[in-house]
């Protein structure tokens, strides 16, 4: 049976029924050599269809958290037609390992369908629905997460602007303000934590899999590295990493005059000049990057172009959207999607970069003929992403019609690199702290020792801030990552793909075009490769040792140094 691609409008009115004769069709003809690319091929039609009507239908829940159309949207489609999307995507797995026969290219996505055939269990189906729908309440709390400042309402993530004021009084009250309105949902979070824990608990043991970690680990695919090779990253960040964080916050505690280095000192610029302000609103936003990402690769910035044109970008941060950012892929019409939370600063700018390159990969991989060759390890996924957000250093000043002058784009580097560097121990942090949870399942569900935990763990990789006063904002930090409650065990892939992206980046030092080009190169694969081999192909390893992010670290604190001069 032959699909017939529906209009993006006509197909979030799609249901269960519209999509089973599709598969009920794949399932009963019959499966050989002569048919086979046929046979993939409208698999990939009708899962690319269901796939995008997932992630629509998820969009318009981020897009406005209070929507209630969009949330009975989303869990009509969880309830009703999730679960039979996913017997049938089981059953035509099975047919074709039983087959026997492979596709062009098809190598390793037939080895995760084997891992995915082995961990399907009917019996997780309803526990997945209730895990989605914990998951949007959980945003419905984060999104209402608004305080009075100056005057006016602000979210949380407007908030952060506050952070780079020369006032330190006025950053002071505002992060209090912030943080204590985070803290009156300390209850509704902790109770969501525990629902969703429990029935995580539960999902290993129906998938008769002795904890949670081993399930994912095989639900994610994680071939080419264990959990004790994380423990190991986590010691090569403390042994390398951590010092280095510490020399830069004693240069930033000379330099603001304190005592003790708060949070909220850690994103004001020590120089005498006004915080970074790189764009105006979302449109300026969107001009200037797709500037930049053309001077990057004419065709990233084609792709840019394309997203704007079509309007597959929502930038601006306003109250009732969801936290974050992220980029989301609408398979059928092969287009990605950027959502973002934009108020004005520089980590937008790093924000927006960051989901380009997850974009660009996407696009990429929609050169691929068969959907399971489109999946790539998150691994990579974020060297896609992290790298690009080096591959722009170049092309930042407004001569190369990009956000700031020399001097604010010397200062917009420090701050990349810098927060970069900070960004591997609280990785470290988030990546222990699930490591923990999850290997003492009690403890885990247990929110006063997940307190604990987390507070230790913070004394460890970030030994350089002063929480005094301040135990319980430091205590719940595990509440304001939403990762950890959202998507377990995702978070190792960023501290990964920074090593990765670093190496990237230590190409494009010697030989940005070059760099550029074996970038791109690994982009166009998909996951048709190994792990490994991924990275090979992007002029990277990966590593977990401290020897590899030594040589990054360093560099890293050259750059700076080099960058500080200029001021």
């Amino acid at each position: 049976m032959k699909f017939k691609n529906p209009t993006p409008q006509t197909l979030l009115q799609w249901h269960w029924q519209d999509f089973a004769p599709y598969y009920d069709d794949l399932l009963a003809g019959e499966l050989n050599a002569a048919n086979l690319d046929d046979w993939m091929a409208a698999w990939t039609d009708v899962a690319a269809a269901a796939d995008e009507l997932f992630n629509r239908l998820y969009v318009a829940t981020s897009v406005n958290t209070v929507d209630e159309a969009a949330e009975q949207g989303f869990k009509d489609f969880m309830e009703n037609t999730y679960p039979s999307l996913m017997e049938k995507s089981q059953l035509l797995k099975e047919k074709l390992l039983a087959s026997g026969l492979t596709p062009e290219g098809f190598e390793i996505p037939m080895r995760n369908m084997r891992a995915e055939a082995a961990l399907f269990c009917k019996e997780n189906i309803p526990l997945e629905v209730e895990l989605n729908q914990l998951s949007v309440e959980l945003d419905k709390i984060l999104g209402a997460q608004t305080v009075q400042w100056e005057g006016e309402e602000r979210t949380a993530r407007q908030m952060e602007v506050v952070l780079r004021d020369k006032e330190r009084a006025k950053r002071q009250a505002g992060w209090e303000l912030s943080f204590n309105r985070q803290l009156a949902d300390r209850q509704a979070i902790n109770d969501n934590w525990v629902k969703m824990f429990k029935l995580r608990i539960q999902v290993a043991k129906n998938a008769k899999k002795p904890s949670y970690r081993e399930y994912v680990w095989e639900s994610y695919k994680r071939f080419d590295y264990t959990p004790d090779d994380c423990k190991r990253f986590h010691a090569a960040i403390e042994q390398v990493v951590v010092p280095a964080v510490n020399r830069l916050s004693e240069k930033r505690k000379q330099a603001l005059g304190v005592e003790g280095l708060r949070y909220f000192d850690l994103f004001v610029a020590l120089d005498d000049y006004p915080p970074l302000q790189p764009f105006s609103d979302a449109a300026e936003l969107e001009e200037k990057a797709a500037t930049v990402f053309s001077q990057v690769g004419a065709q990233f910035g084609a792709y840019f172009e394309s997203m704007r044109r079509e309007g597959l970008l929502d930038l601006a941060n306003r109250k009732n959207k969801a936290d974050g950012a992220y980029t989301t892929d609408y398979a059928m019409i092969k287009r990605p999607f950027i959502f973002g939370n934009a108020v004005g600063i520089h980590d937008d700018v790093q924000t927006l970069v960051h989901e380009g390159g997850h974009a660009f990969h996407a696009f990429e991989t929609f050169n691929l003929p068969y959907i399971q060759q489109r999946w790539t390890p998150m691994e990579f996924n974020e060297v896609a992403s992290m790298a690009m957000e080096n591959l722009i250093m170049p092309y930042l000043t407004a001569d190369k019609g990009g956000f700031y002058s020399e001097r604010d784009a010397a200062r917009a580097i420090i701050s990349h690199l810098e927060d970069t560097l900070r960004f591997w121990p609280y990785m470290a942090i988030v990546d222990a702290f699930q490591h923990w949870a999850y290997e003492n399942p009690e403890g885990g569900m247990d929110p006063a020792a997940c307190d604990a935990q987390w507070a230790a763990l913070e004394d460890r990789f970030r030994p350089y801030l002063d929480w005094s006063g301040y135990e319980e904002i430091k205590k719940t930090g595990w509440h304001r990552k939403h990762h950890i409650h959202q998507v377990p065990f995702y978070y190792i892939e960023y501290g990964v793909a920074q090593l990765g992206a670093g190496q990237v980046w230590l190409n494009a030092l010697q030989d940005q075009a070059a760099a550029v080009e074996m970038y791109h190169n690994a982009l166009k694969l998909g996951g048709t490769v190994t792990l490994p081999q991924l990275y090979q192909t992007a002029g990277a390893k990966l590593a977990f040792d401290a020897a590899t992010l030594g040589k990054v670290v360093d560099t890293m604190e050259a750059k700076i140094a080099e960058m500080e001069a200029k001021l």
